[in-house]
């Protein structure tokens, strides 16, 4: 049965995948959570269209795609004026993930995620967080630390990107995976100083997200 979602302010999203099958079961779960679907496309181009012309809260992204891939789309759509946010739906074995959260993608969920995951990662990234699937995280960062090495050794290190202490503090606690209000618990400061410092860690370290910046506190030595 539909889930009572109205005490919960509307999310609209944009559904890419070249499956229409797919698609048609995502839209089901999202609308049975009292999501919002606005539009559909089935490859990047439309993709990055439709985001232009309908401003959904949410795109919910595939990567392999014909005529422009999910990566490139993404990159598009992230570099929009008040873009917003890709939730890529793909699979940890699939490399193409990795690209996608280096070209701006919000998180990553797995294709055979429940209703709930996907509605709740969703949720999340409307509102401006990462959702990442816990089996996915663990591969992912190790992807990224390999993907790096070679740069890592002829580049200096981001730690020399200015970062204060506190952000040093703060950034920790984003690796750890604790949300604004946790890390603002454990370092004795509000949520919206939690905010501008993670805001100013984002600039510092020419991430887009909190997932991408948990990667850095890796490279860092921080987590």
């Amino acid at each position: 049965m539909p889930i009572d979602e109205s005490c919960r302010p509307a999310i609209t999203t944009l559904l890419v995948d070249n499956n229409t099958l797919f698609r048609h079961g995502v839209r089901m779960l999202l609308v049975a959570h009292g999501i919002t679907v606005v539009g559909e496309a089935s490859n990047g181009r439309d993709a990055v269209r439709l985001a232009t012309e309908l401003r959904p809260d949410v795109v919910v992204m595939d990567t392999d795609m014909p005529i422009m891939d999910g990566i490139e789309a993404t990159a598009l759509i992230a570099a929009l004026a008040d873009a917003p946010a890709v939730l890529v739906l793909g699979t940890v074995e699939s490399s193409a993930a990795l690209d996608a959260i280096l070209a701006g993608a919000r998180g990553l969920l797995l294709k055979d995620s429940d209703g709930e995951q996907i509605a709740a990662g969703v949720r999340l990234a409307a509102a401006g967080q990462s959702a990442l699937s816990p089996s996915v995280a663990g591969t992912l960062v190790t992807r990224m630390r390999q993907l790096e090495t070679a740069r890592r050794a002829h580049a200096p290190k981001r730690a020399e990107a200015g970062l204060t202490a506190r952000e040093h503090d703060v950034l920790r606690l984003v690796a750890a995976g604790r949300d604004n209000p946790g890390i603002g618990q454990e370092l004795y400061i509000s949520s919206s100083t939690v905010k501008h410092h993670v805001a100013s860690i984002l600039d510092k370290l020419e991430v887009h997200n909190r997932v991408q910046a948990a990667v850095e506190a890796v490279r860092i030595g921080l987590a």
